[in-house]
């Protein structure tokens, strides 16, 4: 009857280690989707918010780390039960990191609408960033469903990501080269569409985590990549 119960309290530890995955994912979405409307409706208003939740994420992911740490010492789990655990925290640091380029986005936004000129909407990420927000919503119900096959699905589509970022980084660096009115806006595009592309990555690795949770080790093969670009990730505080 002992054993029962213990089993029951380490379930109930490892639900609410789910639980707090489930609410970072879900501030982690909406400071990203915030943070792209923003730049698409031009919305200045709605960016001191985004910045300032951010927060919120950081101590969400360590008030998760804490609680690990803490299932850890007191009910020493193996095998399938320590790899939940481990996966909870390593996707709690993704989508700490997700929050901050939603943050970089968003800063980098207000620049947009406080300088452009002549807006272009030849200049645009949004189909890059719908792709990328589709990924990760899916990655995280991969994860609270324990579903590797759908993990991979995700994991295989950031080469899409790959291509369409190139393309935009080649495009965008071209208005950059002519020296034109709207270089300055189309640097921070540029790096707004390489934040975009670097929480892709960070999706593939929620995947990742997912597939390593369920099969005991993670994919076989190589994440694909069709993008050789290496910038800075353009992470600040």
């Amino acid at each position: 009857m002992n054993d029962e119960h213990i089993v029951s309290s380490f379930d109930r530890d490892l639900a609410e280690l789910n639980q707090m995955v489930a609410r970072l994912g879900g501030l982690a979405e909406q400071q990203f989707a915030a943070a792209i409307d923003a730049l698409e409706n031009r919305n200045a208003s709605s960016i001191e918010t985004i910045v300032s939740n951010d927060a919120e994420l950081d101590q969400l992911e360590k008030d998760l780390n804490d609680r690990a740490i803490e299932v850890i010492a007191t009910r020493g789990p193996m095998a399938t039960d320590l790899r939940r655990i481990l996966s909870a925290v390593k996707i709690a640091a993704v989508l700490e990191r997700v929050g901050d380029y939603a943050k970089n986005i968003a800063k980098r936004s207000l620049v947009i609408i406080s300088d452009e000129t002549n807006r272009s909407d030849t200049i645009s990420v949004g189909r890059i960033a719908d792709i990328v927000q589709g990924m990760l919503r899916e990655a995280l119900d991969a994860y609270a469903t324990a579903n590797a096959d759908l993990a991979m699905e995700v994991w295989e589509r950031d080469q899409e990501v790959d291509e369409l970022y190139t393309s935009l980084h080649r495009d965008l660096l071209g208005v950059i080269a002519k020296g034109a009115e709207e270089a300055s806006v189309s640097s921070h595009f540029l790096f707004i569409a390489k934040n975009i592309e670097r929480i892709g990555d960070h999706t593939t690795a929620v995947a990742e985590q997912v597939y390593f949770q369920v099969h005991g080790e993670m994919p076989s093969e190589e994440r694909p990549k069709a993008n050789a670009i290496s910038e800075a990730s353009d992470i600040e505080d």
